[in-house]
């Protein structure tokens, strides 16, 4: 308990312009009523119910992205679509009357999706083991934030070794639908154009830096919709956490 107090009284203190200590007493009573409200009342919670219903709450938010995201077409066809890179633009308008470069941006656009997608499928671990991570201190604080607290949290926490884990996969995903291959050979033969100043033939960064982004939104839209809508938390912990929300 002295955590959860601790935590809000720092929070206060944080954002009140007033001096601290012609405030001290008052915002102690603030941080105690606040701490009092998530984990008392008829239906009392205790702060390990908590971490278990942020925990479950994510689960759903990201098995529902990855379903999503990993279906078919689930990336070329939702808002969440891959498009090439800028710099791709001046290769597919110095390629376009070759033949064998025709489509090249229309292909391209599917194959970098795809490759998306095929990762998508193995994204759910990393997303799991992120969240066991959570500790009661941090879901206290997530459960009472943002709209968007938990996945924000969930992003700066595991961006990083999320894209080290991802970026391979997209790699060998890119190179499964001959992606690779035909950006490689599309680069090349640009890059020996004269005046053009040379591309970077490697998809695989940008690919997984989009790909993570679009798994981190749509893990934010689940979020928000079950922070605001009740009928979705369908589970007696998830109702009883985000009742105690809803009340602040």
């Amino acid at each position: 308990m002295r955590n959860i107090y601790a935590f809000f009284l720092l929070a206060a203190l944080l954002f009140t312009a007033v001096p601290a200590q012609a405030q001290f007493g008052k915002l102690l009573k603030q941080a105690s009523d606040k701490a009092d409200a998530v984990l008392s009342g008829k239906n009392p919670l205790s702060e390990e119910e908590v971490g278990k219903g942020l925990k479950e709450a994510l689960n759903q938010g990201v098995e529902k992205a990855v379903t999503s995201l990993s279906a078919e077409d689930g990336y070329y066809q939702s808002p969440y679509k891959i498009f090439l890179p800028e710099e791709a633009q001046a290769v597919i308008e110095k390629l376009s009357m070759i033949p064998s470069f025709s489509n090249l941006e229309q292909d391209l656009t599917e194959r970098i999706n795809k490759a998306a997608e095929l990762a998508a499928t193995k994204a759910s671990p990393i997303f799991v083991d992120a969240i066991k991570g959570l500790t009661i201190k941090d879901a206290m604080g997530l459960l009472l934030g943002e709209q968007d607290a938990a996945t924000r949290y969930l992003e700066g926490s595991t961006s990083l070794p999320l894209t080290n884990e991802f970026q391979p996969i997209i790699r060998n995903s890119l190179d499964e639908v001959n992606a690779n291959e035909i950006w490689h050979k599309a680069v090349t033969a640009y890059n020996k154009l004269p005046f053009v100043k040379k591309t970077n033939p490697e998809l695989d960064a940008y690919v997984t830096e989009r790909a993570l982004n679009g798994l981190f939104g749509l893990v934010e839209v689940k979020e928000t919709e079950l922070r605001q809508n009740p009928a979705l938390r369908n589970t007696d912990l998830l109702r009883r956490v985000f009742e105690r929300q809803d009340k602040q």
